[in-house]
């Protein structure tokens, strides 16, 4: 019984990423990478995006940040400059290529406070205990495996240190993530929303989470499903 049971674990894990093995498989589609181009950043700053989300993630001097999917590095060097020579920003991507065109552009714009750095797609290998604000802009929608990414980010959150999503309020294969979705996936890895608000120069919300009691068990996790952003039975 335990030798089929084992058997049937590997076959449910056979092909995925690495990191994800033994955890929930999301019951939603994953939109494909889109590139963070610099040719969108004076519309987004426009609108003033940046600063609305660094002002309602309290982002101050001497701030240590994780920008995961940074991209191109819209709010890397934005966050760089706002949490000034006594923080830091670690940007971070699964695009190599990206990271490399986004460290050349530190180093031209000799942005000493930034560190880059290459993640993986169920697990942003992120030093532990280490941030105060974890940002997930636009992104979210294009992680494959939630329930991993959640479990192996947690940890680099400093004590009180809180998670920022940003994205927009449509279906998760349209470039968005429904609103009661997304809080269903942070719940089930042991995470509560502290704040939620619609701004238009999001063109969607700001939710922002900070972790509660253990870490739960890969095997404890419930998933939850698509329709109803409610967790599955089990």
């Amino acid at each position: 019984m335990l030798a089929l049971s084992a058997c049937s674990r590997a076959d449910s894990d056979a092909g995925r990423a690495e990191g994800a093995q033994g955890f929930p498989k999301p019951d939603r589609p994953v939109s494909s990478i889109v590139s963070n181009a610099f040719s969108t950043e004076d519309q987004r700053d426009d609108l003033g995006e940046a600063k609305v989300v660094m002002d309602l993630a309290a982002i101050k001097e001497g701030t240590t940040v994780a920008d995961i999917g940074a991209g191109e590095g819209y709010y890397t060097v934005r966050l760089a400059e706002r949490v000034g020579t006594k923080g830091r920003v670690l940007a971070q991507d699964i695009d190599a290529a990206a990271m490399q065109r986004l460290g050349q552009r530190v180093e031209r714009e000799r942005i000493d406070n930034v560190s880059i750095k290459v993640g993986a797609p169920a697990d942003p290998r992120l030093p532990e205990n280490s941030f105060d604000r974890i940002f997930l802009v636009h992104m979210y929608h294009e992680v494959g495996e939630p329930y991993a990414f959640l479990w192996h980010m947690r940890p680099a959150l400093r004590d009180r240190g809180q998670v920022i999503v940003v994205d927009a309020d449509r279906p998760a294969d349209q470039h968005g993530m429904p609103p009661a979705l997304l809080f269903c996936e942070f719940n089930a890895v042991g995470f509560r929303l502290v704040e939620f608000v619609r701004k238009p120069e999001l063109k969607g919300y700001y939710a922002q989470f900070e972790a509660v009691g253990p870490r739960p068990e890969r095997a404890d996790i419930k998933p939850c499903t698509a329709a109803k952003g409610k967790t599955a039975k089990q």
